[in-house]
């Protein structure tokens, strides 16, 4: 199987920076893989955030994770700031992708690129729903 691959988009609507905790480095000593994720979700959220938003409540539904692709080009380390840019692409009916770029301030080396599919969720209903208007106009410029 190839590769995974991640086409960046031109621009980012969000960007935000969380530096490494000692916590996060694994026995590798850098950055561990599962806490790259938490970092992602830490910086969703602030993006959520931004337009009054959770993960719970976006325009009356949830969202929920389809999937996630994390693409690794170097290590990160203790106490590295890292830069995590994020924008939404690729909407459908239901669901979008959330484009992650993590750069260290320092260097401003790229240290992962990231995709989450997000689908819109009714958690009271169990299913899937359309994606709000309203946020898909927050990507369309």
């Amino acid at each position: 199987m190839p590769r995974a691959t991640i086409q960046l988009p031109d621009k980012f609507t969000y960007q935000t920076k969380i530096t490494v905790r000692i916590t996060d480095i694994n026995y590798g000593g850098h950055l561990g893989n599962d806490t790259m994720l938490s970092l992602l979700q830490e910086a969703r959220i602030r993006f959520l955030r931004q337009h009054n938003y959770s993960e719970t409540d976006v325009e009356g539904c949830g969202i929920i994770m389809a999937d996630a692709v994390v693409i690794y080009k170097a290590q990160a380390f203790y106490p590295d700031t890292l830069i995590i840019d994020i924008t939404a692409t690729d909407f459908s009916k239901r669901a979008c992708d959330l484009i992650y770029r993590v750069t260290r301030e320092s260097d401003n080396k790229e240290i992962a690129r990231a995709k989450t599919r997000i689908a819109f969720f009714d958690y009271h209903n169990n299913i899937t729903v359309q994606v709000p208007a309203k946020f898909q106009q927050l990507f369309e410029t």
